[in-house]
């Protein structure tokens, strides 16, 4: 398994970061993308390494973070960290309207900055979107040129949003919120294809049943792919195979190898 987006670095793992990774082998996690909260994020990532578990990072600033950051050299520092080859995406960006409404032009323009680098550099960019599905698809859709790719993280839109951003050329982020049960994300994932899902867990956030509530880790993915292999009748190796396939292709892993 691929987790496509965890926040492994953060301090809630800081006291038994080692375990967290030795369940997540045991759970059959291969490699972990993350993406970024802010620029400080990169330097916390820059300290992991596992003899076992590749880490892929990324670059970018949450929308809930943009407050002040969005100044004159923000682009070419972002555009800096995003050029190198050890960073495999830009974000995580996008729009949170749930937090906060009195930034909402500011992570309008961060987003479209994100948007500039990840086109410049083509590497996928990482969507957040909270509350704000509207905007973020207008923006998503008028940044297109043929050229951009990406995923809209944590989808939890209707069937006729994500059939959108999939016909925009973005890939559904399917983590825990999968397996909520009256979440009906279920139901609107049923109606969509699997070739355009990738895992993921949101980690230390949004644990699947039966860990909700809990911190959560990238071994805990494994809930999740099994929802996906029940929902499509297929088997767990299947999903497995198909959404690690599809996580490659989309960084160009075995590319830049």
């Amino acid at each position: 398994m691929i987790d496509t987006h965890s926040h492994i670095y953060l301090e809630q793992f800081n006291e038994d970061r080692e375990e967290v990774m030795s369940r997540a082998i045991e759970a059959g996690v291969k490699a972990i993308f993350m993406p970024a909260i802010d620029f400080n994020s990169v330097e916390q990532m820059e300290k992991l390494s596992h003899p076992r578990i590749e880490f892929y990072k990324m670059a970018g600033v949450h929308p809930c973070d943009v407050e002040g950051n969005v100044t004159k050299n923000f682009e070419q520092r972002l555009l800096e960290y995003c050029s190198r080859d050890d960073f495999y995406g830009v974000g995580e960006t996008g729009l949170d309207y749930y937090w906060s409404k009195d930034h909402i032009e500011e992570q309008k323009d961060s987003l479209k900055i994100h948007f500039n680098v990840a086109r410049q550099l083509d590497k996928p960019i990482i969507l957040h979107n909270r509350e704000s599905t509207k905007d973020l698809l207008n923006i998503m859709e008028a940044e297109q040129d043929g050229s951009i790719k990406g995923i809209w993280h944590c989808f939890n839109g209707t069937v006729d949003e994500g059939k959108r951003a999939i016909d925009l050329g973005f890939y559904l982020g399917i983590g825990g919120v999968v397996t909520f049960k009256n979440g009906g994300v279920d139901k609107t994932v049923a109606q969509l294809p699997l070739d355009k899902m990738i895992l993921e867990t949101d980690a230390p956030y949004l644990s699947p049943t039966p860990k909700r509530g809990k911190r959560n880790e990238p071994a805990f993915m494994k809930f999740t792919a099994q929802k996906l292999a029940d929902i499509f009748e297929f088997s767990l190796e299947d999903v497995v195979e198909k959404t690690s396939n599809t996580a490659i292709e989309l960084f160009g892993i075995l590319e830049r190898k």
